[in-house]
């Protein structure tokens, strides 16, 4: 999916929402259907009243609704209106800084916080935070005010924000370069049975299902970008198990996408599967203890729970950690208890 900022130059002055090209191997699907799983939070009802109002273009043609989608096709949906998430607006929302100085500042996010806006978030974000603090933040390369590096909404932990050009452009290098550090804590799913080991394999958008990503190996890897993580166990909690994760690059939703590729999706992942009881037992008293877990943790096990960097300006390693939040370590001492009183 492809987000566009400017403002196209035809005769009617409208604004790209969104891009895309369908895939070669696409079966033919009514494109309300097809843009369902495209267009996150978008209704069957929304897409079919853009379709009415002539707002939906394949190939540079408007369609119906009922439109059956082929490979290769070229679909942008098109509005009057510039995207929501060009319209920043500072929100007086609390944000948890754990270090700052003038060229930079630490935050440790909760779960839950969107951090920038766009499609169905467009307030409560950390950029709407931000901007009705800081005057002048700096804009990345995606024209997101201080924005070095995201986190998913639902991942808890930190993030480094600059505050200045010449810290963002020193930032976004050692991101780039893999000299940041970035080390996550993780509930999954399943006795991981290797103390520790590394996770390689190129990610790319699902072609089925473009709200998630996928591993793509051998001849399919350059429709990914190659991605590596490095996995350590630090607890085996009976049918998941809590491990660390260290990042070498920093793709969308990667620690996600590559345990669910060694067959241990993160715990109540819903995107990718882990909101399902994908081990264990079919005794009823299971199924309720791990329902009163999702209860208890009510997101994807994620926490980033430590950032390392060189500072832009003095050249000093900066190293910040963060506890891991309360519905996570709710979650663990849950297992732990089960783990406790169970022969498994």
């Amino acid at each position: 999916m492809e987000d566009y900022t400017q403002q196209l130059p035809d005769e009617d002055n409208l604004y790209e929402h969104f891009a895309f090209t369908v895939d070669k191997g696409q079966t033919p699907l009514r494109i309300d259907k097809y843009l369902m799983n495209f267009v996150e939070n978008a209704t069957r009802n929304k897409i079919q009243a853009a379709a009415k109002n002539g707002s939906v273009f394949v190939n540079d043609v408007p369609v119906k609704s009922n439109y059956k989608v082929k490979p290769n096709d070229k679909i942008r949906v098109l509005f009057t209106h510039p995207p929501h998430e060009n319209l920043l607006v500072g929100e007086d929302i609390p944000i948890d800084v754990v270090y700052e100085d003038d060229e930079l500042l630490v935050v440790n996010k909760p779960a839950g916080m969107v951090v920038h806006p766009g499609h169905g978030n467009y307030s409560g974000t950390l950029i709407n935070a931000l901007i009705h603090i800081f005057d002048n933040l700096p804009n990345n390369s995606s024209e997101r005010p201080g924005l070095v590096h995201r986190i998913d909404k639902d991942t808890s932990g930190l993030l480094v924000v600059a505050k200045t050009e010449q810290a963002m452009t020193h930032l976004s290098l050692q991101f780039a370069e893999k000299s940041s550090e970035r080390e996550y804590v993780a509930i999954v799913w399943g006795n991981v049975e290797e103390d520790e080991g590394t996770i390689q394999g190129n990610i790319g958008r699902h072609p089925k299902n473009r709200l998630q990503n996928t591993v793509f190996l051998d001849d399919e890897a350059d429709k990914g970008k190659p991605a590596v993580t490095h996995y350590k166990v630090l607890e085996r909690l009976g049918y998941v198990t809590l491990v660390s994760c260290k990042l070498e690059t920093g793709r969308t939703h990667q620690i996600r996408v590559h345990m669910k590729h060694i067959g241990h999706t993160l715990f109540n992942d819903e995107r990718y599967g882990g909101e399902k009881i994908l081990k264990g037992t079919t005794f009823t008293k299971y199924k309720q203890f791990v329902e009163n877990c999702f209860k208890a943790l009510p997101r994807q096990a994620l926490h980033a729970k430590t950032l390392g960097f060189k500072h832009p300006k003095t050249g000093e390693f900066l190293k910040f950690d963060t506890v891991i939040p309360e519905d996570m370590q709710l979650c663990i001492e849950k297992w732990r208890g089960y783990t406790k009183h169970q022969e498994l």
